[in-house]
């Protein structure tokens, strides 16, 4: 992160790159070897902070989705469930 310059109404910013693709759940779940039921439970508590996103598509169908972070933040959460 790096301080961006100064823009009306904010003196100092923060400006991040925003990620260029996501990981839907499912791909995830294969990557980590993990059930999609429990890979949704533990998104539950993620924010969009924590790298954890809700992609939306036509027809009101939505499914979750991790950046790079995002699956990283799991990993951990996973580890400290099962330890």
């Amino acid at each position: 992160m790096a301080l961006g310059s100064a823009r009306a109404g904010c003196t100092r910013c923060l400006t991040m790159a925003a990620p260029s693709f996501v990981f839907t759940i499912a791909r995830v779940a294969t990557m980590l070897g993990e059930e999609e039921n429990t890979i949704h439970e533990i998104a539950l508590a993620m924010e969009p902070e924590d790298g954890c996103l809700t992609v939306l598509d036509i027809g009101d169908v939505s499914t979750v989705a991790f950046t790079e972070s995002g699956v990283e933040n799991l990993k951990q959460l996973l580890d400290d469930l099962k330890g």
